[in-house]
């Protein structure tokens, strides 16, 4: 589902900082080469989130959902040199290609991998993150805010990818016909009831491609 009209949200990028051009190059080659590259998450997105880590001068990040490495790398492109990006994700085959991006990059030593379950390593990680980018398995989403608010730097702010999931969040939405697509919807559904409902949370949502929740501790 195309939220935003296609031509204005080109005419966006067009106007819009874009990550380099290493971020570029992952970009044509996950589109080119590997299954499932619509979980990219793309330049408007990238370009939005570059602007958030900038504004709260963003130094320690936690990511679930490596893949193949873009967002990561657009991440650590507006960190200082000092920064660090801790990056989970459970497939070896895409994070062996994304750590053989990073290493073309001068910004790639920022990052560090750690392949396994996010529920698994989120409560090893010590010390608290600036910023937390959720995009990974929606059956967790709701686990991987509630282990991750907790960790939130005083000016720390998490963003949950993919929120509207096609417009599929939508009441009334009809049945996809594939019955993982539509326990996710009822998933991502849920997140967005708790943050909304939450007295402890500030959340916007904003229809940024396929949705992003902005959340930060009130």
């Amino acid at each position: 589902m195309q939220i935003t009209d296609k031509n204005i949200e080109e005419y966006c990028i067009s106007k819009s900082n874009l990550p380099s051009n290493d971020c570029l190059a992952i970009e044509e080659y996950t589109r080119a080469n590997v299954h499932g590259a619509g979980m990219l998450i793309g330049k408007m997105e990238a370009s939005f989130i570059g602007f958030l880590l900038r504004s709260i001068k963003a130094k320690r990040i936690l990511e679930l959902g490596t893949f193949t490495g873009y967002s990561a790398l657009t991440m650590a492109e507006h960190i200082p040199d000092d920064g660090e990006i801790i990056t989970v994700d459970i497939n070896k085959e895409t994070v062996d290609l994304a750590k053989d991006f990073w290493s073309k990059s001068e910004h790639g030593k920022k990052i560090t991998s750690k392949l396994g379950s996010g529920l698994d390593i989120i409560p090893t990680l010590g010390g608290q993150f600036d910023f937390v980018f959720i995009d990974a398995d929606k059956r967790n989403y709701i686990d991987y805010l509630k282990l991750t608010v907790p960790m939130l730097s005083p000016n720390g702010m998490i963003v949950i990818d993919n929120v509207l999931w096609g417009g599929q969040v939508l009441p009334g939405s009809e049945s996809t016909g594939s019955d993982l697509r539509d326990r996710n919807t009822e998933f991502i559904r849920m997140v967005n009831d708790y943050i909304a409902e939450s007295k402890d949370l500030y959340g916007t949502l904003m229809p940024i491609r396929d949705g992003m929740f902005l959340v930060r501790k009130k």
